[in-house]
């Protein structure tokens, strides 16, 4: 039976690879404001940024720093073998793989996406197509230990992109999500994804130890992923999709609140549609607020957070 992703992602601890590190959070110039909401029933959180520190302070389909690209395409051609399927042209193996990549790219986001202004591109479907390009010429992979290509395609993508961003849970990250779950109130994602982030969020929430994870703290219906629905922040399909679903556990958009590091992206959308929202300012590399938005009636957030274990006393009893 092929790996899972989640075995898979695994099966790379016991190698001896090099990963880039994430950053070290910088506290942002901040102070927190935090406000009791006894109405709150639900805690929707974003991802990156907020609970996974990453570098770059969001995920990347491609880092603007070319020798990081490099780098993290050419261990991608060396892990899966594919140069023995590119065409011989002068230049390095990630040179080639690279061309391929903004190529495949460029198309994706050229495709037509009707009544959707804020597409999510799948990093999967990326490598599925240059896989499929590369199979013109040959090239095979292991079905048995990969799985057929839609999986295989979702681990490459995986290996990139750990080769391309370091990624760990933000400092507190697993004592603020046991304390909602704790706390008997109801907890999802409401983020922009990829195909491997929840597998990225779980290893980094073992990592700090916590003791509950994966579907009994974010029930697989209140995760709502840009790459499962197909749009990404701050699309309102996207917030919408989160509202229905909780709207089956009777739980009104008044009684949610979304924890983003994007006022704009995260928060905004989410006050628009009712919910209560708090903006996690702890890390300034992925902040992405300014003063002027936060004092703005129409953006300004309910509550303001230095740090997530400040969720202690937003929510709960």
């Amino acid at each position: 039976m092929p790996m899972t992703l989640e075995q898979y992602a695994n099966s790379l601890d016991a190698r001896d690879l090099i990963w880039p590190a994430p950053p070290e959070p910088r506290a942002a110039k901040a102070r927190p404001h935090l406000v009791r909401m006894p109405e709150v029933r639900a805690v929707m959180w974003s991802l990156y940024g907020t609970l996974l520190n990453i570098s770059g302070g969001q995920l990347l389909l491609e880092h603007p720093q070319k020798f990081v690209m490099e780098i993290a395409l050419d261990k991608t051609v060396q892990e899966f073998k594919m140069w023995g399927s590119m065409t011989r042209k002068p230049g390095q193996p990630a040179e080639y793989l690279g061309e391929l990549y903004r190529r495949v790219i460029a198309d994706l986001r050229m495709a037509p996406s009707p009544k959707e202004k804020h597409p999510e591109i799948l990093a999967e479907r990326i490598w599925e197509e240059i896989v499929k390009k590369l199979q013109k010429k040959d090239y095979k992979f292991d079905a048995v230990a990969y799985g057929p290509l839609g999986e295989f395609s979702q681990k490459i993508a995986y290996f990139f992109h750990a080769s391309l961003q370091g990624t760990a849970c933000q400092s507190g990250a697993g004592s603020a999500v046991e304390f909602v779950h704790a706390s008997g109130l109801k907890q999802g994602l409401l983020a922009d994804a990829q195909c491997f982030s929840f597998v990225q969020l779980q290893r980094g929430l073992t990592a700090q130890r916590c003791a509950v994870l994966g579907d009994l703290l974010f029930p697989r219906s209140l995760r709502t992923l840009s790459c499962e629905v197909g749009s990404q922040k701050p699309s309102e399909r996207l917030f919408k999709h989160a509202l229905a679903q909780l709207a089956t556990l009777g739980i009104q958009p008044a009684q949610v609140l979304h924890v983003g590091s994007r006022l704009m992206l995260d928060l905004a959308p989410a006050k628009k549609l009712g919910m209560r929202t708090a903006l996690f300012a702890g890390d300034k590399e992925s902040l992405q607020a300014t003063r002027e938005e936060i004092k703005d009636p129409a953006t300004r957030p309910d509550a303001l957070m230095t740090e997530l274990m400040q969720i202690t006393e937003i929510v709960g009893n």
